[in-house]
């Protein structure tokens, strides 16, 4: 077997070889910029093993012999489905290797926002006089409503740790079949618009495809509860801009933000961006920002690399195809995707 690894996960590969034995040749191409992939290799490969790098037509063209690619991570906007669709190529992904970190993330956001911890922390440090006395509105948890927007692996981890503060879970998932609602314990929305509607905290798990891309824009905020609470740790692009964001924190129809992903990693600079690097005042504890490290632990970045050398190893050598991407999730094209 010749399997190439685009980046991030450099030699010796002591974790994949544990999976595809000392006889595998890996090649490392040390690069996420498709169009520095060794062009010589590409033809010989039996597959390739994709972390941050795109895979668009290009690419996919010279995989001649190529049998699969495998993403490392959750997320496969990277990957021109389409394009390798076409050529025959099953794609897959990896995902089930962070959920209980990224659910421990979103559920830490959540509680740092619902509970004001981050804001306090920020504007008690500028107080002139007084202490106690600041504080501000805040609901209890039992007269808290929260939307999960997509309740698969990770947002069921979400609901299921949210259980034991009293929240009123609310859950908005079109692709869990009937009765889900009921094995997990949330309540089932049918519209999206019934779940702006109700919730006082909206987190995000969904994956991105051309329904999600964009969702978090004006329209949706718009008819969201004023001083709604949200958090991302799904994918950057679910926002539409920071522009947006920006917007709704300043009117106060966003009342706080907690990202872990943001349209553009690392950002640009942004007015959003400048006023929460320097604490200005109207956003002082309002915004949280993570990079893109929801998913991270030791676990569980091992989990992941052993995984997706697996979904490789169980194609090639026993026929099993697993977490391949699924047709109706096919996605925009890969030059458009961070």
């Amino acid at each position: 077997m010749r399997i190439g690894i685009t980046d991030f996960a450099p030699p010796p590969f002591e974790l994949e070889r544990q999976v595809l034995g000392a006889e595998a040749e890996l090649v490392f191409f040390g690069t996420r910029n498709e169009h520095e992939f060794p062009q010589e290799v590409l033809p010989e490969l039996d597959a390739l093993l994709v972390w941050r790098a795109s895979v668009g037509p290009e690419t996919t063209r010279q995989l001649k012999q190529c049998r699969i690619v495998v993403r490392y991570g959750v997320g496969y906007d990277a990957l021109d489905w389409k394009a390798l669709a076409e050529a025959g190529i099953p794609a897959c992904n990896t995902p089930d290797y962070g959920t209980e970190e990224v659910a421990d993330t979103a559920v830490a956001m959540i509680l740092a926002q619902q509970r004001r911890v981050v804001r306090y922390d920020q504007e008690c440090r500028t107080y002139s006089s007084g202490w106690q006395e600041h504080t501000r509105f805040t609901r209890r948890s039992s007269e808290t409503s929260i939307g999960v927007v997509g309740v698969g692996r990770i947002g069921t981890a979400v609901v299921n740790r949210l259980k034991p503060f009293g929240f009123r879970l609310l859950g908005y998932d079109p692709q869990q079949p009937s009765g889900h609602e009921k094995a997990v314990g949330y309540e089932r929305v049918r519209k999206l618009e019934e779940l702006l509607e109700q919730a006082d905290v909206l987190t995000f798990h969904c994956p991105l495809t051309p329904e999600t891309h964009g969702m978090i824009n004006r329209e949706l905020l718009s008819r969201c509860r004023p001083g709604v609470m949200l958090v991302n740790t799904a994918r950057g692009a679910v926002l539409e801009s920071l522009e947006v964001l920006e917007e709704a924190l300043r009117s106060g129809r966003v009342e706080s933000a907690a990202l872990d992903v943001l349209p553009q990693e690392p950002p640009d600079t942004h007015p959003l961006i400048t006023a929460w690097q320097g604490q200005d005042d109207w956003i002082r504890g309002r915004l949280l920002i993570n990079p893109h490290s929801a998913f991270y632990s030791e676990t569980a970045w091992q989990e992941m690399r052993l995984k997706a050398a697996e979904t490789v190893r169980l194609y090639l050598m026993e026929g099993e195809l697993r977490n391949q991407v699924p047709e109706q999730f096919a996605l925009l094209p890969a030059e458009r995707m961070r």
